[in-house]
């Protein structure tokens, strides 16, 4: 019986996908722009656009915060739908495409200083939030119950099983003697990108914000992981940068090996942004990809349309299973790598035997 009840439920799922895209297709002339479908989840946007029932569109609309060449400005997003506000618009096309910009006396579009409160931003705020709760949670816990009483179960138990994980595999292995310092910000940097990780996959409100897809968070992680890497590093592992240990030729008079190992600082954090980046805004979007087939093929006939979304419902459905597992293989990716680099920094001096 359970059987015959998930066959049910897919089958009514494509159907209502089904519907929607027929519904869709014929709103817009029977045409279906995939770009605006994929690339208006994964990008910012100045508005939390919900759901859309026919020509009805159900939007959380963001407080605007900008400083222009004619002073402050702050009003809600929805000023903007209708075009120009105050002498400012969302630009549509061009190097600020998406972004609020104004034209300046020679007429070109330029952006002011934006300290907008974006979808992101929420997505991040709603997340953190999520992330000191389920924390404070768990340390509430532990309070009420001594450890005398027996390990922990469910969600707390869970939790401590990956701090466990985390701390002792990956912290305690990476780094070496030291490791204590740099605990509590890899264990923070681990739930917090799984937490982004897992909620940008939730399709609906307060999910499906592409945080971790966005590269100025990355950014902030990987400058983090740069600043706790060099700012404690030893001074062996200064000397292996300037004067490494290899013949005198490819040190001096021309510092090949210097030079190597001094931008060699700069592309491991890179790799960290990148990396992270990529991954997340790549899975959000195959699935949404996969999706809009539904969408593309609802012009060619019924037949082929059930077929393909079929196809798509279940490729969809094996893609969002994947992405959850790649949501804790890249946070512990991260964690494992800035363990690592850390661990590098820390190197010391060995005593050579003859």
């Amino acid at each position: 019986m359970k059987k015959v009840r998930y066959i049910w439920t897919l089958v009514l799922l494509m159907v209502f996908t089904s519907g929607f895209a027929s519904a869709e297709t014929s709103n817009e002339g029977g045409e279906v722009d995939v770009n605006e479908l994929v690339f208006g989840h994964i990008n910012d946007a100045y508005s939390w656009h919900i759901l859309s029932i026919g020509d009805t569109h159900i939007t959380i609309p963001l407080p605007v915060i900008v400083k222009s060449s004619t002073g402050w400005h702050v009003f809600s997003s929805e000023k903007l739908e209708d075009g120009e506000y105050e002498g400012l618009y969302i630009a549509e096309g061009g190097t600020y495409d998406g972004k609020i910009v104004e034209r300046n006396s020679s007429g070109e579009e330029v952006r002011p200083w934006d300290m907008s409160i974006t979808k992101n931003v929420v997505g991040l705020i709603i997340n953190s939030t999520i992330l000191v709760w389920i924390v404070l949670g768990c340390a509430r816990w532990y309070k009420k119950h001594p450890v005398e009483n027996g390990a922990p179960r469910g969600g707390v138990g869970m939790v401590e099983s990956m701090v466990l994980m985390i701390y002792n595999d990956v912290i305690k292995e990476g780094i070496g003697p030291g490791y204590e310092r740099y605990a509590p910000y890899l264990l923070t940097a681990f739930f917090f990108i799984l937490v982004n990780n897992l909620m940008g996959l939730i399709p609906i409100f307060p999910g499906g914000a592409n945080v971790t897809g966005n590269i100025a968070i990355t950014l902030v992680l990987a400058l983090l992981t740069f600043f706790f890497t060099n700012a404690f590093a030893t001074k062996e592992y200064w000397k292996d940068i300037f004067w490494p240990d290899v013949p005198v030729w490819l040190k001096a008079p021309i510092p090949m090996m210097p030079v190597i190992e001094f931008f060699g600082l700069f592309t491991k954090p890179f790799a960290l942004m990148i990396r992270l980046f990529a991954n997340i805004m790549a899975g959000h979007a195959a699935i949404l990809s996969l999706l809009s087939i539904i969408f593309i093929t609802v012009k060619i006939g019924p037949l082929l349309n059930g077929t393909m979304t079929f196809v798509s419902v279940a490729f969809g459905i094996f893609m969002t299973a994947l992405e959850l597992l790649v949501a804790f293989i890249q946070a512990y990716v991260f964690t494992m790598l800035s363990a690592v680099f850390i661990g590098l920094s820390r190197v010391k001096e060995e005593k050579k035997e003859e």
